[in-house]
């Protein structure tokens, strides 16, 4: 059984679903602790009932970008983290968390990459006319959202969505997908090859 570290900025609904998957078997993992960029997000509350350690780390109140991931690697560490997930995480990861845990830190994003990258995906889906959408699981590299891609679901956009009905039917893929992307990492099924992942 492995241990996850999950790097949340929000309401958690993502952290949720990891919670979810491990405590029911389904993954074989366990969250071992959660840090959160903002103090007042509500993943913070998701962890508590779960006796999930929580972790505040205000990035103002560090000098700069390297001291801040520092203090993330530490706490990760103290938990002996082996796979970082970022869940609703709205930063940049910086080369010090990389360094620490290249190949073992997975982000999710609400489109198919490489279209659509960064914030506000669904609306970019919506903007550009797309007839399909969706969400990817990939690890995490130096850019944003350009990581080597684990898992994709598509989503067809219907005629009449706003971005908050997109979204909405977004994040329901987004909770099956998460997990199971997770679980096979905790299985050791995934291989980076270049840009490709191998699902063994």
């Amino acid at each position: 059984m492995i241990k996850i570290g999950v790097l949340i900025s929000g309401r958690g609904s993502n952290l949720q679903a990891i919670i979810d998957a491990c405590e029911k078997g389904g993954i074989p993992a366990k969250v071992a602790v959660v840090v959160c960029s903002q103090p007042d997000a509500y993943g913070l509350e998701r962890a508590k009932k779960h006796a999930i350690p929580g972790v505040v780390l205000d990035p103002k109140k560090f000098p700069d970008k390297n001291t801040y991931e520092l203090e993330i690697v530490k706490v990760l560490r103290k938990h002996e983290v082996e796979l970082v997930c970022l869940a609703g995480y709205m930063r940049i990861v910086g080369p010090v968390l990389l360094e620490h845990f290249r190949g073992r830190m997975l982000n999710i994003h609400p489109a198919l990459l490489p279209s659509f990258p960064g914030l506000h995906a669904q609306k970019q889906a919506l903007d550009h006319g797309v007839k399909v959408s969706g969400v990817t699981v990939h690890f995490v590299d130096e850019g944003c959202d350009t990581g080597p891609i684990i898992l994709q679901k598509a989503v067809p956009v219907l005629e009449d969505d706003t971005e908050e009905t997109l979204s909405a039917r977004i994040l329901e893929q987004e909770h099956k997908l998460y997990p199971e992307a997770i679980k096979l990492f905790a299985q050791g099924k995934l291989k980076i090859e270049g840009r490709h992942v191998r699902i063994k």
